[in-house]
């Protein structure tokens, strides 16, 4: 893994960990797919920093857990505008 990748894998778990952000805004806000994130911080992440990772995983699992909380909320906000 070159030098680059790695930096970024450890940019994006520092800065999950750092916000509490879900995979997919963290995307947004490094310009780069949801894909890659979650590839990043899930699989490259715990080679190259395990103790970060364990951080991080913590705050996806919470997100993972919340997801269905966060669309539903945002299905009732698009419906009520109508």
């Amino acid at each position: 893994m070159d030098f680059v990748k790695r930096q970024r894998a450890i940019s994006l778990g520092r800065y999950i960990l750092k916000t509490g952000k879900t995979v997919r805004q963290t995307a947004v806000v490094y310009g780069i797919s949801k894909s890659t994130v979650h590839n990043d911080v899930s699989k490259k992440l715990p080679l190259i920093d395990p103790r970060l990772f364990e951080k991080v995983d913590r705050i996806l699992q919470k997100n993972f857990k919340e997801k269905h909380l966060r669309g539903g909320e945002a299905t009732k906000n698009k419906w009520k505008d109508k």
